[in-house]
């Protein structure tokens, strides 16, 4: 299975997350924006995450919706509009000495596309993923003022538990979506149960890998 982190706007996980990931000699994926290269702030962890082997992508540029909630198949976006977003992305990565060639996956912004989109994608020699749905996992950005969207991190620990014990192949060849960072208005952290994740899911016999070393089997 694959641990994927996504990034935009908030990196406040990022040293506890590489730490952890460190400390249990895992290597995991980030999906980062163009925003969150960007960010001279977030320099030094993104520097230090492919210092550590883990795999490092793009997650657009601008973190664009790109189809309507409600009609997926409704287009917010031109094809130059996502191709030109797309590059920027790459151009920001480039500072970081990451090129198509060694990030050739995708991971759309709000994890949220329609055939198009992956066709644009397929034209750029790039190969569009998404997470696997059944857990709650992608619902650790949510906060209390969310209403009924919110969802704690016991919650989510649960959903993951309860997956991986009710399905006949559990979580095997898995892409389970975190977040790097999250709104302040979250104040219960998902990353500060990733220890006690990973102690589950090495003691189920889970060998966790990159998303290039996934999905190349």
């Amino acid at each position: 299975m694959a641990l994927v982190f996504t990034g935009d706007e908030f990196a406040d996980g990022g040293e506890e997350i590489s730490k952890t990931l460190n400390d249990n000699n895992i290597k995991a994926s980030f999906f980062l924006t163009g925003n969150f290269y960007r960010n001279r702030g977030f320099k030094p962890l993104i520097t230090n995450l492919k210092k550590e082997g883990h795999y490092l992508g793009s997650h657009s540029d601008k973190h664009l919706l790109y189809c309507d909630w409600n009609k997926r198949d409704s287009l917010l976006v031109t094809k130059m509009h996502f191709d030109t977003d797309l590059k920027s992305s790459y151009q920001e990565m480039a500072n970081f000495g990451i090129n198509k060639k060694n990030a050739p996956y995708f991971l759309p912004p709000y994890e949220w596309y329609n055939e198009t989109i992956s066709s644009w994608t397929e034209e750029q020699n790039l190969k569009l993923i998404n997470f696997t749905s059944g857990t709650r996992s992608n619902a650790d950005y949510t906060y209390p003022q969310l209403g009924k969207s919110y969802k704690s991190s016991d919650e989510i620990y649960q959903s993951i538990i309860n997956y991986n014990e009710s399905k006949k192949n559990g979580l095997n060849g898995f892409i389970l979506l975190l977040h790097i960072g999250t709104d302040p208005r979250r104040t219960d952290k998902f990353y500060h149960l990733l220890p006690k994740l990973l102690t589950y899911l090495k003691e189920n016999g889970y060998e966790m890998v990159k998303i290039d070393n996934l999905l190349s089997h």
